[in-house]
C-alpha cells in the first residue's frame, strides 16, 4: 500500500478514537468568534419540563372544584352589584332617607294626656309601603326597667314619595315626681316587591313634673326598741280624671310586728283596696305595729307604693302611680325596761292555764344625768287573769284600776336614779282554769302586762324634763287537748263476737274508740298515731266511715287524720271521735294473761291562738274493758 494511503486510514482510525471516547472534548465557535468548552452531559432518557404554577393549580383542581369556585365568584359579584343597585339606584329606599320628628312637652303631669305630634318624612325615591307607626311606653314608674308597656299602632298605609305625614297621638305616664321615661316611636314598612318589614326608631323622653296620686306618710324618725308605733298613710287624688281600684301596699322592714290598722288591710296585713278615686278624694290608713328585736343605731324603712290593681292578681299592683318610703332610726331608751316572765324576755309568752306566772321588770338610767323620781306601773288585763293572785312584791296592787305601782314610797331609792344604774321588782299572778261551771269556757284567754317607767331629769338649775319609756308583754294560755281511749266489746258502733274471756285459738273481735277534748282554742294539723301489736288482726271496720283512719299493714301502725279541732270540742261542743274494730286469737303461750290490744297512743296538734305545738299520749289498751259497763270481772284473763 503506497505511503499516502497508510497516512491516511490512520487519520480516520485515529478520529473515530476520538469521536466515540467519553472524554473527548470539542471546541465550538460562536458567531462572535469566541471559543467555549461545553460538556454536554448524554440523558438515559427523555424528560418533560417542570409545569408552572398555574399550570400546577388546574392539574390538581377537579371540575367540581373549579365550578364551585366560578360560583361563589358570581355570586359575590352579583351581591355587590345588588347592593349597590339598592342604594343608589333609581326604586331604592333607605332609611338614612326617612326622618321621625316628635313634637310636644317634654315635661308632663302623671296620670294626664300628653300630646304628641309624630311626622314622618319620606326622601326616598320610592315609595315606603304598609307603613305602620308603633309608639311604645312605659305604663307604671318603674319606668324603663319595667316589662309592663303600653303600645299604640296607627297604620298609614302608603307614604310616597316626598311625602311628609303628621299623626296627632296622647299618651299617658304614671311615675314619681322628676322620674324620667322613655317613648320609643317607631316606623314599620314594607317596600316594592318584597315581603320583609323595614323598622326606623326614634325615641323621645319626657320627665313626670308631678304624680297622679299624692302620698304622705306620718310617722316618728327615731323610736326605741319594742315600742309602739303608729303610722299614717295618706293617698290623695290630685289628677284631672279619676282613677279605679286603687291600692295602696305598704312594706314592713324586719322587726317591725303589725297589731292592727284602720281600716283593716283588705289582703294579706299589708294591702288596702281604696276603689274608684275621683279627684281630691283621700285615702287615709292608721297602723299600729311595733319595733321589736331591733337593736340601737339600725335603720328600718317603710316603702308604700300606690297603683291601680292588677288584672290577673288582685292582690298586686299592676301599674304603679307612686311610692314613697320613710326612714325610722332606732334608738336606745333613756329609760330601759324589760318584762321578762317565768325567767324568759320575749314579746310573747305561753303558759298552761292553773299556773303561777313570775314577772320581772328589769330598768336602767341609759341617760348620763340623774334621773329624779322614778316610778313604775304595770297594768295587767286579760281574761285569763285571777285578780286575787296579783301580788307586787315591795309594791302596791290598785285593783280599782289594776295596775301595780313602784315608787319612792315603795321604793326608796327611786328617788334618785344615778346614770348607768339598774335594778328590777317583780311580782306574781295565776291563771284562771280555762273551764269552769261559774265562768263557762274562756274563748281565746290571754293576760296582757304594760308596763310604763317614768321620771324626771334634771337639765339646768331647777328646770327638769319628763323622760319616759314602755314595754309590753302578752301571755298566751294553751288550750287543754285530750285524746280519751278506750276497749269495748258489749257497746259501741260494731256488734262483735267470739267468748270472754277470750279463749286460746278461739277469735274475738273488740271496739276500739278515740275521742277527743279541747276547751278554749282552735287546734289545727292534729292526729293521733298507734300501732298493733302482732298478734291483732285489723278486721277494717271504721265508724264514722268519714273519718280519715288508715292502717299500714308493713308497720302495723294506725293513723287518725283530725284536721282542725274547734274550740269547746267533747265540752260545750259535740264530741269528735273515731272506732275502729280488731280481732284477737290467743295463743296457748298467752293463757292466763291480759293481753294488749292497742298500743300506746299520742295526739298532736298546733293551738292557733297561743302559738305552740301540743302533745297528748294515752297508755296501751289490753283486754280488760274498765270503761264497758257490762264487761266481766272474769273477762280479764285468756283461758283455755
Amino acid at each position: 500500500m503506497p505511503g499516502d494511503d497508510l497516512e491516511k486510514l490512520n487519520s480516520i482510525e485515529a478520529l473515530k478514537r476520538k469521536l466515540f471516547s467519553k472524554t473527548y472534548k470539542t471546541k465550538i465557535e460562536y458567531r462572535d468568534s469566541f471559543p467555549h468548552q461545553v460538556n454536554v452531559e448524554v440523558k438515559d432518557s427523555w424528560e418533560n419540563p417542570a409545569p408552572t404554577k398555574v399550570e400546577k393549580f388546574f392539574m390538581k383542581t377537579s371540575m367540581f372544584k373549579k365550578f364551585f369556585i366560578f360560583s361563589v365568584a358570581f355570586f359575590v359579584i352579583a351581591a355587590l352589584y345588588v347592593g349597590f343597585v339598592f342604594l343608589n339606584g333609581g326604586n331604592n329606599v333607605s332609611n338614612e332617607n326617612i326622618e321621625i320628628s316628635i313634637l310636644g312637652n317634654s315635661f308632663t303631669e302623671g296620670g294626664e294626656d300628653l300630646p304628641l305630634i309624630i311626622g314622618i318624612t319620606n326622601k326616598n325615591a320610592s315609595s315606603l309601603e304598609l307603613a305602620d307607626l308603633v309608639v311604645e311606653y312605659p305604663r307604671g314608674s318603674i319606668g324603663n326597667s319595667g316589662e309592663d308597656k303600653e303600645r299604640q299602632r296607627v297604620s298609614l298605609g302608603v307614604i310616597p314619595s316626598g311625602a311628609v305625614r303628621n299623626e296627632d297621638m296622647k299618651v299617658v305616664l304614671y311615675g314619681e315626681q322628676g322620674s324620667l321615661h322613655t317613648i320609643k316611636v317607631s316606623l314599620e314598612y314594607r317596600i316594592a316587591g318584597s315581603n320583609a318589614i323595614f323598622v326606623k326608631e326614634k325615641s323621645y323622653q319626657v320627665a313626670i313634673n308631678s304624680t297622679p296620686i299624692d302620698l304622705s306618710i306620718t310617722a316618728p324618725s327615731e323610736i326605741s326598741p319594742n315600742q309602739d308605733l303608729n303610722l299614717g298613710v295618706k293617698a290623695t287624688l290630685n289628677a284631672s280624671k279619676g282613677a279605679s281600684k286603687v291600692l295602696v301596699k305598704v312594706d314592713y322592714p324586719v322587726g317591725f310586728q303589725f297589731v292592727s290598722a284602720k281600716p283593716a288591710p283588705s289582703y294579706g296585713n299589708n294591702v288596702w283596696n281604696l276603689g274608684d278615686m275621683n279627684p281630691g278624694s283621700e285615702g287615709d290608713i292608721m297602723i299600729l305595729g311595733k319595733m321589736i328585736d331591733v337593736f340601737d343605731g339600725e335603720e328600718k324603712t317603710f316603702n308604700v307604693s300606690t297603683g291601680s290593681q292588677s288584672d290577673s292578681d288582685k292582690t298586686l299592683i299592676g301599674v304603679i302611680f307612686n311610692s314613697l318610703g320613710h326612714h325610722i332610726a332606732i334608738k336606745k331608751p333613756f329609760i330601759e325596761a324589760k318584762i321578762l316572765v317565768n325567767g324568759v324576755y320575749a314579746r310573747e309568752y305561753a303558759t298552761n292555764a292553773n299556773t303561777e306566772i313570775r314577772g320581772e321588770i328589769r330598768w336602767v338610767n341609759n341617760l348620763d344625768t340623774r334621773i329624779n323620781d322614778m316610778q313604775i306601773t304595770a297594768r295587767i288585763s286579760g281574761n285569763g287573769v285571777s285578780r286575787k293572785s296579783i301580788n307586787p312584791q315591795q309594791g302596791f296592787y290598785d285593783s280599782n284600776r289594776d295596775v301595780l305601782i313602784w315608787d319612792r314610797n315603795s321604793q326608796s331609792r327611786f328617788a334618785g336614779i344615778n346614770p348607768g344604774e339598774s335594778g328590777a321588782v317583780e311580782f306574781s299572778l295565776a291563771t284562771l282554769p280555762l273551764f269552769s261551771g261559774v265562768t263557762g269556757m274562756l274563748s281565746d284567754p290571754l293576760i296582757n302586762i304594760e308596763v310604763s317607767v317614768s321620771g324626771k331629769q334634771a337639765i339646768e338649775g331647777n328646770i327638769t324634763k319628763e323622760v319616759k319609756n314602755s314595754e309590753t308583754k302578752t301571755i298566751r294560755l294553751i288550750s287543754d287537748l285530750s285524746l280519751n281511749t278506750k276497749a269495748l266489746y258489749f257497746s259501741g258502733p260494731f256488734e262483735n263476737s267470739g267468748p270472754i274471756p277470750p279463749k286460746v285459738e278461739k277469735e274475738t273481735t273488740y271496739t276500739i274508740t278515740w275521742s277527743l277534748a279541747n276547751t278554749s282554742t282552735h287546734i289545727s294539723k292534729a292526729q293521733v298515731r298507734s300501732t298493733l301489736p302482732p298478734w291483732i288482726k285489723y278486721t277494717g271496720g271504721i265508724f264514722p266511715p268519714a273519718e280519715d283512719l288508715s292502717f299500714n299493714a308493713s308497720t302495723r301502725e294506725l293513723i287518725w287524720n283530725i284536721g282542725g279541732i274547734s274550740r269547746g270540742t267533747g265540752i260545750t261542743e259535740a264530741n269528735r271521735e273515731v272506732s275502729f274494730q280488731i280481732s284477737f286469737t290467743p295463743s296457748l303461750s298467752q293463757r292466763n294473761t291480759t293481753p294488749t290490744l292497742v298500743n300506746d297512743a299520742t295526739l298532736t296538734g298546733h293551738d292557733d291562738f297561743a302559738n305552740v305545738d301540743l302533745k297528748s299520749s294515752r297508755i296501751p289498751l289490753n283486754i280488760r274493758l274498765d270503761k264497758d259497763t257490762a264487761f266481766p270481772p272474769e273477762g280479764a284473763r285468756v283461758v283455755e
